[in-house]
């Protein structure tokens, strides 16, 4: 995100990795995520002469420690405004304002690093007990059933079904501009590196958001930051279906982070999936509770227009017409002429069939754009 980062690591190589025999990854093979895709890419064209080396995109990828390390490597010396010190144990931290004073060793000199931000990734989160930090027992997502709604990374880990990690999760309770990982992912029990390098991301584009704009953990703006991680390919919701490439990939994201369309869950062999189904029907019973409490002039609308049971083509165009004050005939006549040519969409226009989700996610993300709407930290949209 263009800001100054100081990565310190008080081990001999990045990473971490300091396993003996082969690193061993089986999860988020169906996320293309971000900088764990990066990883990955590299890690199968180093692999790809070996014999007997899968490097197929869903494949358990394995790999030696060295190289990990190595790839890693070559990845931060790509990164401009980042510093990579090795050898570095942190020995003191404390508050400086809204920021922190971290106390390094850096080649046997003591060095202070003046902090807008600290992200504590160490595994035991020493850094945050330094510091004081106060960890809440775990989130209780039966109480807080909208924190879907502020994913800052996905995670696939079998036999659990996908799902996503809310920017909560990393967010230090009572310490200003400070945010943990690996604690983060204690409660969903899994450390994977896989799951580690999503969330990574995450947290980063958020002490971005924090150092950019100068503020502190108590004014994140959930939308902004998942909006950087869509910009640099990370993903927020956990469908498995819609891939990266696909022209729509944003639409759907942000449509099912605000909860209009949700993930459907299926086995797939013996581990359950979230997809997407692009080409199924919408429900009027499941769009209409978000639509009303997203748009005031939903109740209106529906007393007057009485969809059925599924949402049509002509229902959609109608809603989006109300809440954006489009001439309705104009609306459809544009979208007749561009249905499948600016859209590309495959099936016919046709005002009386069922939308898909496919198309209502792509119609309804450009027209009422319901990812603009704030949401507080535990879902909740902010009126």
């Amino acid at each position: 995100s263009k800001l100054k980062t100081i990565l310190v690591e008080q081990g001999t190589s990045l990473g971490g990795m300091t396993a003996v025999g082969m690193c061993i990854v089986n999860v988020n093979p169906n996320f293309q995520s971000g900088i764990w895709t990066e990883f990955r890419r590299h890690i199968n064209n180093f692999y790809k002469t070996t014999p007997g080396y899968d490097t197929s995109r869903n494949d358990i990828l394995r790999f030696e420690p060295h190289t990990g390390s190595a790839i890693l490597k070559k990845i931060t010396d790509t990164v401009k405004n980042l510093s990579v010190k090795l050898n570095a144990p942190v020995i003191a931290i404390k508050k400086d304002g809204t920021g922190w004073d971290v106390t390094v060793t850096i080649n046997k000199e003591t060095v202070t690093i003046k902090a807008k931000v600290v992200i504590d990734a160490t595994e035991t989160a020493g850094i945050a007990t330094m510091a004081s930090a106060k960890f809440d027992a775990g989130i209780d997502s039966s109480a807080e059933t909208k924190l879907y709604r502020t994913g800052i990374a996905v995670a696939d880990s079998p036999p659990f079904p996908a799902f996503s990690i809310p920017l909560k999760a990393i967010v230090v309770k009572d310490l200003e501009n400070f945010l943990v990982t690996e604690k983060a992912l204690s409660f969903i029990g899994t450390t994977n590196l896989a799951v580690q390098m999503t969330l990574g991301q995450g947290a980063g584009a958020t002490a971005a958001f924090l150092a950019f704009f100068k503020t502190t953990t108590k004014n994140l703006n959930v939308r902004i930051i998942q909006g950087e991680i869509l910009d640099h390919k990370g993903y927020i919701f956990p469908v498995t279906d819609i891939s990266f490439s696909d022209p729509y990939f944003r639409s759907v994201q942000q449509v099912c982070a605000t909860g209009l369309l949700k993930g459907v869950q299926k086995v797939d062999g013996d581990h359950p999936v979230v997809i997407f189904e692009p080409d199924s029907a919408v429900y009027t019973q499941d769009i209409q509770p978000v639509l009303t409490e997203l748009y005031t002039r939903t109740f209106l609308w529906f007393n007057k227009v009485k969809p059925g049971a599924k949402f049509t083509v002509g229902n959609l165009l109608s809603f989006i017409s109300e809440i954006t004050l489009n001439d309705p005939e104009n609306l459809q006549l544009t979208m007749q002429k561009t249905w499948k040519t600016t859209y590309k969409f495959k099936s016919d226009f046709d005002l009386n069939r069922p939308v898909t989700r496919y198309e209502f996610a792509a119609l309804a993300n450009k027209f009422l754009n319901p990812f603009a709407r704030t949401v507080d930290l535990a879902g909740k949209v902010v009126n």
